[in-house]
């Protein structure tokens, strides 16, 4: 069973039944085009969200708990929106491309050995031009609860140092049920250079 699996037999704190404000702004300013992968998706609220917004959207988890509940919300609401059970460091497996992927909360979670992997396989599913948003914990209070792991600005530049553009990296609120005021985080815009 996926460690993220036993999880959603009961609600995560990042799962507050929508999407985080900061992804609604990025939809309401234009930022989000084309087709929509959603890295991480848990049960889907980003992924409907942007269904709603009109886009063809995927959603990918490696729970798959997680993925039923967000089938059985979105055929409650009539929405087209495909999800898969899949990991994200396996992206290239996927064969296509989208204009844009989302990220809430996935790559703070990554190890070090990871975020190369990861970062390779988004250059494999992003058509040149297309951009990644990123939501992650960020550093800027290292002394709020041990996890997950906390971002320094320096680390996500060093990530997507080639074959990237970083757009800009901004403060940014991640909402979750446990702090009502959110948690500090890094809203991150990267786009993929030309071939």
């Amino acid at each position: 069973m996926d460690l993220f699996d036993s999880v959603y037999h009961g609600t995560p704190p990042w799962e507050i039944g929508r999407p985080q404000k900061a992804f609604v702004e990025l939809a309401r300013a234009g930022e989000v085009t084309g087709s929509v992968l959603d890295v991480g998706c848990g049960t889907g609220d980003h992924v409907l969200f942007f269904a709603e917004e009109g886009h063809e959207v995927l959603g990918i988890d490696t729970a798959a708990l997680a993925i039923r509940k967000a089938e059985e919300k979105a055929a409650g609401r009539g929405l087209q929106a495909q999800f898969l059970v899949r990991d994200a460091l396996d992206l290239s497996g996927l064969e296509r491309t989208f204009d844009t992927v989302i990220d809430s909360g996935f790559f703070h979670t990554l190890s070090d050995e990871d975020r190369p992997v990861f970062v390779d396989n988004l250059a494999a599913v992003l058509a040149p031009g297309g951009r990644y948003f990123m939501l992650c914990f960020g550093d800027q209070n290292p002394g709020e609860y041990p996890l997950p792991r906390r971002i320094a600005e320096g680390e996500i530049r060093d990530a997507f140092r080639d074959g990237w553009r970083i757009n800009y990296i901004r403060p940014a609120i991640f909402e979750n049920s446990i702090q009502p005021e959110g948690h500090h985080a890094w809203l991150a815009s990267m786009t993929r250079s030309g071939e």
